[in-house]
């Protein structure tokens, strides 16, 4: 099993359920953070510290000038190793603009799942149909 864990704009999050609901991935969940992805240094903070123009304690308003923290969504779900790629690809092909922001997906190692109403774990946990 493995944590999918998206990050990807507000305005893709509708279209991105669907397509995960359309995949039969029903089980996820979401929320609304605030973040930020690296940011190229501007000409004056390169040129600064290049020449040495400015003193260390002096640096830090410089680069506490980058970008505010934009909204975003996260989408997080667990699923069998076999879904993993396949997860990745809709989510990759549905929020995929081409430009900075569109945002990222971690995929990571999960030990194990128990489900609180049977007290089933492992993949049995997140099989959606079993115990309905």
């Amino acid at each position: 099993m493995k944590e999918v864990l998206a990050i990807i704009r507000p305005n893709r999050m509708n279209v991105t359920k669907q397509a995960l609901v359309g995949a039969g991935i029903p089980s996820f969940t979401a929320a609304m953070v605030m973040g930020r992805g690296k940011r190229t240094l501007d000409k004056e903070l390169v040129e600064a510290i290049y020449t040495g123009s400015v003193e260390s304690d002096e640096m830090l308003p410089l680069i506490a000038k980058g970008p505010a923290c934009m909204p975003k969504r996260m989408i997080s779900m667990v699923v069998p190793d076999q879904m993993v790629s396949s997860v990745v690809k809709i989510i990759t092909e549905i929020n995929q603009t081409g430009s900075p922001g569109d945002g990222k997906i971690f995929v990571m190692p999960m030990l194990d799942v128990v489900r609180v109403r049977t007290g089933e774990s492992g993949e049995s946990a997140i099989d959606e149909m079993k115990g309905i």
